[in-house]
């Protein structure tokens, strides 16, 4: 890896210096080899290994914890950073520069009294979430391997450490400026010095001055819209939605409890430490839009609050219209096109936008009502003759008449399909067969825990490389999860 230190060298006073301390006995678990090319590396080695454990230097790396603050579960913590994460710095790719970061290194002075380590079960679920996520065009965080060890950690019980070696474009998140507003308060020359950084850096296209700054919020806007539409079309629930946990890019970003839909469920929890549903899957939307009000807020030293306040009354439109995109991609709703002049025009969209978004909500209330898992059911849409009154999604539903109602409108919208197979196919090129389920993640754990066989998380890893195709082999790994797999919920040590 050849790195560059553009955060370490630019904003001395933004993170520590901290050494990662090794693990004992390290091994490959898990290794990427997309996530690989993204920083122009190919196999893994063993130089490798004892540099991304701890054991030798990385040539060019300079080792840091962030700081940070923010809101946990609606409450500010005014002083966070990195307490198990050591950044080595960012690593030249083909494309653009990665932060490498070994997640689960050691302590840092953000550690709150922790150990600073991953344990293995985390370490592998944030490996496989951050590369399924890719795999489904998500924007996300990317892991490049996972590192066993036989070094005892403590938890609920006497568990082994690992290393997610992660890969972010940024790990700047919304706490930081949270942190340089708030807790370092005086001239707000860091927090000045922040956001510049921050454009020149990611978002070279604006300018550092007020126009720029402006601009700069209202696409960090559309991005967390952007980001949060995704996760809704597929059915995924983050689970700690912290404002912490929230990238300035709107790429998806530190996994815990997370967890995808498998019966549908508006009100679906993940985490077991929510207690009250703050993160359940269908306030998501909601949770990203006060997130960026939290940052907004920060940002008032710099920018007006009209200024904000307009960027902010965007974010409802750019959640909706990407959601739609996605969902009339997913359910073969072609977008008209319209002729009329610009103010009927519009007008006529946002008629089509409200019809359709009404045609979506019926299809998960059918899918909540009726008990059916979402991602098998959006997968069925590409078996549809839509010109037919028979479909396999009609046999799974406890209501057929309430059914039939929808699909004959449904049927009505999607009109006369030329060409079937195609039409088909194009819904299988959008709806996974396969997502990463809780339960096949926890059976790749416990086969590593138990048995010291990584097997079964190399192949859940290549199988979901991999989410739209047919894997005629790996049928089982489609199906609903089996009575003890339901409605699995995880911890945030998870």
């Amino acid at each position: 890896m050849r790195f560059k230190q553009d955060f370490f060298e630019q904003l001395t006073g933004f993170y520590s210096q901290v050494y990662p301390q090794p693990i004992s006995n390290p091994h490959w678990l898990g290794w990427s080899c997309d996530a690989a090319a993204l920083i122009g590396l190919n196999k893994p080695n063993d130089a490798l290994l004892m540099q991304l454990s701890a054991h030798h230097a990385a040539e060019g790396a300079s080792y840091y914890a962030q700081v940070y603050s923010g809101h946990q579960f609606g409450g500010y913590t005014p002083r966070l950073g990195d307490g198990r994460s050591i950044i080595l710095g960012e690593a030249i790719g083909p494309d653009h520069a990665w932060d490498v970061a070994l997640k689960g290194g050691g302590p840092t002075p953000y550690s709150r009294m922790g150990d600073g380590r991953a344990v293995m079960r985390s370490a592998v679920r944030e490996f496989l979430i951050s590369e399924a996520l890719a795999a489904l065009n998500v924007p996300t965080s990317r892991a490049l391997a996972v590192i066993g060890s036989d070094l005892p950690v403590w938890r609920e019980g006497q568990e082994t450490a690992a290393i997610t070696v992660r890969l972010a474009k940024s790990h700047i998140r919304f706490g930081h400026f949270e942190y340089f507003s708030y807790t370092e308060k005086g001239s707000n020359a860091k927090l000045k010095q922040l956001v510049d950084f921050t454009i020149t850096q990611h978002f070279p296209h604006l300018s550092t001055d007020n126009a720029g700054y402006i601009q700069w919020f209202n696409e960090v806007v559309a991005a967390t819209a952007k980001m949060i539409a995704h996760w809704q079309s597929i059915g995924f629930a983050h689970g700690v939605m912290n404002t912490d946990n929230m990238s300035i890019l709107g790429d998806s970003f530190d996994f815990g409890p997370f967890a995808f839909l498998d019966t549908f469920k508006e009100d679906f929890i993940c985490n077991h430490s929510d207690h009250e549903g703050r993160y359940a899957f269908g306030q998501q939307p909601g949770v990203g839009f006060w997130n960026l009000q939290r940052l907004a807020q920060a940002l008032t030293p710099l920018i007006a609050s009209d200024d904000l306040i307009q960027a902010l009354n965007q974010y409802q439109r750019h959640l909706v219209e990407h959601y739609l995109v996605l969902m009339r991609q997913k359910l073969g709703l072609a977008e008209f096109e319209y002729t009329q002049a610009s103010s009927l025009n519009a007008a006529a969209k946002a008629e089509q936008q409200k019809q359709d978004l009404h045609l979506v909500d019926e299809f998960t209330t059918l899918l909540e009502t009726n008990q059916l898992d979402y991602t098998n059911s959006l997968r069925r849409i590409g078996e549809l003759d839509v010109s037919s009154q028979k479909s396999s999604l009609r046999d799974d539903m406890l209501d057929v008449a309430k059914f039939d109602e929808w699909f004959a409108r449904y049927q009505l919208r999607v009109g006369k399909v030329a060409d079937v197979s195609a039409w088909q196919q194009n819904r299988n090129a959008v709806n996974p067969k396969y997502i990463l389920r809780n339960y096949l993640a926890q059976q790749a754990i416990v086969a590593i825990d138990e048995q010291g066989d990584n097997s079964k998380l190399e192949q859940l890893h290549q199988l979901l490389r991999q989410p739209f195709n047919e894997h005629p082999t790996m049928e089982d790994f489609a199906q609903r999860p089996p009575e003890w797999g339901q409605g699995l919920i995880m911890s945030c040590s998870s």
